[in-house]
C-alpha cells in the first residue's frame, strides 16, 4: 500500500527531507513502509549535577526523531542526551518519522534528583535560603594556602589586597556560577582590570569527596589564576565557611577559604591593616574636625586651619585590631571638652567594638562598646558612640561620628594613618 508522505504534518521534522525535495519530481513523494513504533529508553548520569540523561530510539523503520524532553525543550536525533537543571519528574515521549508516517511513543517519566538534599551542595548555593548564596575571600590569615602536590605548605597569606576582599561569587541551585569584582580582580601579583564573569558549574558528590567543575575558560573562584581542568575539590562547605583546593599547572595545589558576602569587609581591612592599625587625627588637614548636622555638617564649627589643633589632641592615636578591639593613647595629655577644652589628665584606655554596614550614610561604621570611649572629640558622639566610615584608603580615612538621626549633631573628623 501507499503512502503519500505529507511534509507539513511533520514541521521541523521534515526540514532536512524539504531541502532535497525540490531536486526531485512528485512521483518522490510516493513512499512505501511499514508506520514506525515509536519507543525508546534512557539512562541517566547520577555521578554529577546538574543531571544529564541520555536517550536512545528503539524504533524500527523511522529516519526522523523529535524528543519532547517534558521542561518546554526538544531535540532531535535518535540518540540525545538531555541535561536537566531543576529537580523533578519530567514526561518525555519521542515522535518518530518513517516512509510509512509517523508515530508516538508512550510518554515515560524522567524523575530527577534534588542535589539540594546533598549538604555540601545546600550549603554551597544556600538551598535553605532561596537557592542563591554569594561567597567572598575571607578577610583572615591563611585565605589563601599554596602546597606541594604532596600536601606540604609553602605559603600562607598574611593579608589580602582590598580589590580581592570585595570579589563576590554566587552560586545557585540553578547551577550558575556569577563573578563580580566590584571593581578590579587580583591578578599577576596586583590589581589589574575587571574579569567579571558568568558560566555554570557541575558539582560532583564522589562518594563524600564533593567537587565543583567550572564550564568556560574565563571563570574562577578566589583567584584568577589557571586550575587544572577548572576543578575544586571542596574541602569544606558549611553555612559560614566553603574551603576550596584546586591543582595548578606546574603540579602544586592552592587552598582558598571564603566567607559569606560582608560589603563592609573591605573597610574593616583597611582600618584594621589587616591585624593591627593606628591613626591620628590628620592636623595637615583643613578643617580635620568640623561640627554640624547630617544637613549641613559644618553648622555648629566649620574647624580650624591646618596645623592648629591642640597639640594634646594632635598627637592622640587610636588603634583597631581585627579581633574587635579598640586602643586609645593619649600620650601625655587628653584634650577634654568636659573639662572646657582644655588639656587635662590622659584618658589613656581601650574598648571593644562592633563593625558592621552603616546605619546611615556611609561605608561601614563602628560601634565603640566602652562608656566614656571616643574618637577625636570626648564630646563626640558620647551617649551612641557611632562612627560611621565616609571614606577611606589605606592612607587616609574621614569618618562621622553619630549617626545623624533626627537631626542630632555629627562630628566629621579626618584621620592618617600613622
Amino acid at each position: 500500500m501507499k503512502h503519500i508522505f505529507r511534509l507539513a504534518v511533520l514541521g521541523l521534522l521534515a526540514a532536512p527531507v524539504l531541502l532535497t525535495s525540490c531536486e526531485k519530481d512528485a512521483k518522490d513523494y510516493e513512499l512505501e513502509g511499514a508506520v514506525p513504533q515509536s519507543s525508546f529508553t534512557f539512562q541517566a548520569n547520577t555521578t554529577e549535577y546538574p543531571t544529564v540523561v541520555s536517550f536512545t530510539s528503539t524504533a524500527q523503520d523511522g529516519f526522523v526523531y523529535q524528543w519532547n524532553f517534558g521542561d518546554n525543550s526538544i531535540g532531535a536525533g535518535d540518540k540525545v542526551q538531555h541535561t536537566y537543571a531543576r529537580p523533578g519528574s519530567y514526561m518525555v515521549e519521542l515522535i518518530t518519522a518513517g516512509k510509512g508516517g509517523t508515530g508516538i511513543s508512550a510518554k515515560q517519566t524522567v524523575v530527577i534528583p534534588d542535589a539540594c538534599t546533598n549538604a555540601t551542595f545546600s550549603n554551597l548555593v544556600g538551598c535553605a535560603a532561596g537557592g542563591i548564596k554569594v561567597w567572598s575571600l575571607s578577610n583572615e590569615p591563611g585565605a589563601i594556602i599554596k602546597e606541594s602536590a604532596s600536601g606540604s605548605q609553602i605559603s600562607s597569606s598574611t593579608t589580602l589586597d582590598p580589590c580581592q576582599l570585595d570579589d563576590q561569587f554566587s552560586f545557585s541551585n540553578g547551577f550558575t556560577l556569577n563573578y563580580e569584582s566590584a571593581g578590579k580582580t587580583y591578578q599577576n601579583g596586583a590589581c589589574g582590570s575587571s574579569r567579571n564573569n558568568s558560566g555554570n558549574f557541575v558539582f560532583r558528590p564522589n562518594n563524600g569527596s564533593p567537587q565543583i567543575v567550572l564550564k568556560g575558560n574565563k571563570s574562577f573562584i578566589g583567584l584568577a589564576d589557571s586550575v587544572v581542568n577548572k576543578t575544586y575539590d571542596i574541602l569544606e562547605a558549611t553555612a559560614s565557611k566553603l574551603r576550596l583546593r584546586g591543582t595548578n599547572p606546574d603540579g602544586t595545589r592552592t587552598i582558598v577559604t571564603l566567607m559569606p558576602y560582608d560589603a563592609t569587609a573591605p573597610y574593616k581591612q583597611l582600618l584594621t591593616g589587616g591585624s593591627s592599625k593606628t591613626w591620628m587625627l590628620d592636623n595637615a588637614a583643613d578643617a580635620p574636625i568640623t561640627v554640624g548636622t547630617e544637613a549641613s555638617p559644618l553648622a555648629y564649627f566649620a574647624g580650624v586651619k591646618p596645623g592648629e589643633l591642640p597639640t594634646c589632641q594632635s598627637d592622640d592615636e587610636y588603634t583597631f585590631s581585627t579581633n574587635n578591639t579598640f586602643s586609645y593613647d593619649a600620650k601625655a595629655e587628653t584634650f577634654s571638652a568636659g573639662a572646657g577644652y582644655i588639656c587635662k589628665a590622659p584618658e589613656t584606655g581601650t574598648s571593644p567594638y562592633v563593625f558592621g554596614p552603616a546605619a546611615g550614610a556611609g561605608l561601614a561604621q563602628f560601634v565603640l562598646s566602652r562608656s566614656g570611649a571616643f574618637i577625636g572629640a570626648t564630646d563626640a558622639s558620647p551617649t551612641e558612640r557611632v562612627y560611621r566610615i565616609l571614606e577611606i584608603t589605606d592612607k587616609k580615612m574621614t569618618i562621622r561620628a553619630g549617626s545623624g538621626s533626627a537631626g542630632g549633631t555629627v562630628f566629621t573628623i579626618k584621620m592618617v594613618a600613622k
